[in-house]
């Protein structure tokens, strides 16, 4: 080993040391003590003579602690636990699955000509005139079917309608 890495050494433990009460963490002192000691190092094969070894190793250290002071200050990543669980909620889907399996229940309990009426209209996306067409029945009948069973609907599933609830409070 040559003599510089040796004098170095015998400074390690009190640069730990002074790491460890700026940082407070052993680990983020850790990391101070080896960029501190790579700049030192990488500034010593430059050239030039260090009369006061220690001093230069401890004023390394100190600027080093300061300038990741600085860059965390302007570079801040710490966001708040609320801000993440935000970002990273979801709903849970099964609510959503379980109201489609109801749906698809209630939709098998309507009179097989409001279940045909509202799948055309509904799920299928056709106008009141094609359904007519396709169900062969006049426009007002389909119009008919589609009040009926939406309103079977809702009861079934729970769904109150403005018109239920008026003629449940009258």
């Amino acid at each position: 080993m040559e003599k510089a890495a040796t004098d170095v050494m015998e400074f390690i433990p009190g640069l730990r040391r002074y790491a460890r009460a700026l940082t407070g963490n052993s680990t983020e002192a850790d990391d101070l003590v080896q960029e501190s000691l790579c700049r030192a190092l990488t500034r010593q094969k430059k050239g030039g003579k260090i009369n006061n070894l220690k001093g230069y190793l401890f004023a390394i250290l100190h600027n080093t602690h300061v300038d990741r002071a600085k860059e965390s200050s302007r570079w801040n990543y710490n966001v708040p636990d609320e801000v993440l669980e935000n970002l990273l909620y979801s709903p849970a889907p099964q609510p959503h699955v379980l109201a489609l399996k109801d749906l698809g229940e209630a939709l098998m309990q309507l009179p097989e000509e409001q279940r045909k009426t509202m799948l055309l209209v509904g799920y299928e996306g056709l106008s009141y005139k094609d359904t007519a067409v396709a169900l062969d029945v006049p426009i007002g009948t389909v119009m008919s079917r589609l009040f009926r069973g939406r309103e079977s609907l809702r009861q079934l599933t729970g769904r109150v309608t403005g018109a239920t609830r008026l003629r449940k409070v009258h």
